[in-house]
């Protein structure tokens, strides 16, 4: 089957014959099945090796999802409920996570309330594009969003992105434990629970739903949002009064603007890495502009507000002592505590619920690092995909109660920097549907997603990274490295990121597919 005009290579590995009728797609190629019950050949993922055991039965008839990093077949991907696609974000950033990241702009940037809010605004817009964008191709080919990678970055060199993606979600991960302990530690200081304790509250529960996978996830955030958005409610009503009381700040600076704003780019650009693992079974026979729309909508929505009320409590904590000793003590977990103290025990309650919203942000996260570790080695697709959630946990929870002893630098080191890497993969991605494969969806062959003869070299989409380094470097503004350029006028590593490696791109793979002949 030619998908390119420009596929010219020959070789039988890396142009294929059709899947023939009684054939499947399997980690190892194409396999024969038959339907015993009617007869009827179908495509189907390649059952895993604990398939005859019992109690791994009992697991599937429970509902935990089997299939792992294997692209999806056409006829399996039957979802058409596609408002799944906006709650699944939706759940995921209504939380109290985005409130530490949005008080950075006005306690550390030192910027206006009026200011932030107009940086967050125009950067969301932006910045939520590329990873709803990037989301379609979930739904289209049923492959998860690091397998899609290989198809422009290769089999061995999408290591690179697929180490880096782990290496974020991960740290999304971590911030949002602590939160989330932070502010169940906050609920009965007297108590002396432990932050600790709570990161280890949260990600256990997390843990139930993402080792279930994807209908139970889907299922989760479906509903979870609604007792997050009246918790945060509750506080703002309790609390909001001291939100008026802004400390000043002088007037915003470029460099102020754009290093805030940088930042704002890496807390969306990030979900170009994941995005499709969470779209994977809905019917690619849908609008492919209302899978787009409801990804969009679904970062978007949540986050822009909850931001800006993030904001607005950085500004104000200045002006209200109680607050600024809990944010020391606690971090916004203790400022929501500060809160809600007027509604008594009924407002420690609501600091529960609060401290749990970030199970929904974080069941995304432990499912895609999974899908991470899973393809880290080709042996590692025929283990359970189950088994790497548990992994997963046994690490999550050890770093997170670490990086707890400095949560805030740890916050602000980590999203000044993840902004970098994630330009570049999503400039790559977006290039290679655009003008390479004229968003023709059916040119991700599923039958050579491990097969690393039949993907491209990945030798473009490397060195076009690459070549952009040369400018992000010195455009940098982090506090542990300033660049010439980042020095002047901020932070502007990202943008370079995303624009050199998408110039850079283009040359490269034009030369790539005339070495290897193909796509």
């Amino acid at each position: 089957m030619d998908h390119q005009a420009t596929r010219v290579d020959n070789d039988l590995e890396a142009n294929p014959e059709p899947l023939q009728s009684g054939q499947v797609l399997s980690s190892d190629g194409i396999q024969p099945t038959r339907d015993a019950a009617d007869g009827n050949s179908e495509m189907s993922v390649e059952k895993g090796p604990l398939s005859h055991l019992k109690w791994y039965r009992k697991l599937l008839d429970a509902g935990v999802e089997e299939n792992g990093i294997q692209p999806i077949p056409a006829e399996k991907r039957t979802q058409t409920q596609y408002n799944n696609l906006f709650t699944v974000f939706f759940t995921c950033l209504l939380c109290v996570l985005p409130l530490p990241t949005g008080a950075l702009g006005t306690a550390v940037y030192g910027l206006k309330l009026r200011d932030v809010s107009l940086i967050i605004i125009f950067f969301n817009i932006v910045t939520c594009i590329p990873p709803a964008f990037i989301g379609i191709g979930g739904v289209q080919t049923g492959m998860r969003q690091m397998v899609q990678a290989r198809y422009s970055f290769g089999l061995f060199f999408g290591m690179i992105p697929l180490l880096l993606n782990a290496g974020t979600v991960t740290g999304f991960t971590l911030i949002g434990s602590i939160v989330s302990g932070q502010a169940i530690a906050a609920v009965n200081q007297g108590a002396h629970v432990s932050v600790n304790v709570g990161i280890a509250i949260v990600c256990a529960l997390s843990f139930v739903t993402a080792f279930l996978g994807y209908r139970a996830i889907h299922i989760w955030q479906r509903w979870q949002w609604l007792p997050n958005l009246i918790g945060i409610v509750i506080a703002v009503g309790c609390g909001g009064k001291h939100l008026v009381h802004q400390a000043d700040a002088g007037p915003a600076t470029v460099k102020s603007v754009i290093g805030y704003g940088s930042l704002m780019a890496g807390y969306f650009m990030t979900f170009g890495g994941t995005a499709s693992d969470f779209t994977t079974y809905h019917s690619p026979k849908g609008s492919k502009f209302k899978v787009f729309t409801y990804v969009y909508l679904g970062l978007l929505t949540p986050s822009t507000p909850l931001l800006i009320l993030g904001a607005a409590i950085g500004g104000a904590m200045p002006n209200v002592d109680s607050w600024q000793t809990a944010w020391d003590a606690y971090g916004v977990g203790g400022v929501l505590a500060e809160m809600l103290r007027p509604a008594g025990g009924f407002g420690k309650f609501v600091l529960v619920v609060l401290a749990l919203s970030v199970v929904g942000n974080m069941v995304l996260s432990n499912y895609s690092v999974a899908l991470c570790l899973q393809m880290l080695l080709p042996i590692f697709a025929k283990v359970p995909r189950f088994v790497f959630i548990i992994i997963t946990m046994a690490i999550m929870i050890p770093m997170a109660i670490y990086a707890a002893k400095e949560w805030a630098t740890s916050l602000e080191n980590f999203l000044g920097v993840i902004g970098y890497w994630a330009g570049c993969f999503d400039a790559v991605v977006i290039e290679e549907l655009l003008l390479f494969r004229k968003m023709d969806y059916t040119s991700y062959d599923p039958r050579i997603w491990n097969k690393g003869r039949s993907l491209p070299p990945g030798f473009a989409a490397i060195g076009a990274s690459l070549v952009s380094l040369a400018l992000v470097i010195p455009s940098m503004d982090t506090t542990w490295y300033t660049g010439p350029i980042g020095e002047h006028i901020g932070d502007i590593g990202f943008e370079v990121a995303f624009v050199v490696t998408a110039l850079a791109y283009y040359p490269l793979r034009k030369l790539e597919i005339k070495w290897s002949g193909r796509v």
